[in-house]
């Protein structure tokens, strides 16, 4: 399991790429604990080359790991700390491990007063 750490200023994003293994069942889902008030999270549409990698120039094959993209947004006006864990299940065995994890913990930083 990853455990990596950010900073983000109120309503800066911050994008995150995980792997996903779709054809095989797995989705990636996440909770947010600490200041849950102080992120969002969402998955990001897919683009035109997520959706048929030969017009991007890339075959990709049945079976094949896909990555996807998910967006962490910071939320005015900020002074929290937020933990969000990410977990690769099956949503039909919910009794099952998680077969990967990944651990964004986020500080978001206080809206300073200024002239």
């Amino acid at each position: 399991m990853e455990v990596r750490s950010i900073v983000l200023g109120p309503d800066e994003p911050y994008e995150l790429r995980l792997t996903g293994r779709g054809a095989r069942g797995y989705v990636w889902t996440w909770q947010v604990t600490g200041d849950a008030d102080a992120v969002t999270v969402a998955e990001a549409p897919e683009t035109p080359a997520d959706r048929n990698p030969a017009a991007a120039g890339a075959a990709r094959l049945p079976g094949a790991p896909v990555e996807r993209t998910y967006v962490v947004r910071a939320r005015p006006p900020g002074g929290g700390r937020a933990r969000i864990r990410f977990a690769q299940v099956r949503p039909p065995y919910p009794d099952e491990a998680p077969y990967d994890e990944f651990v964004l913990d986020v500080e978001v930083a206080a809206v300073t007063g200024g002239a």
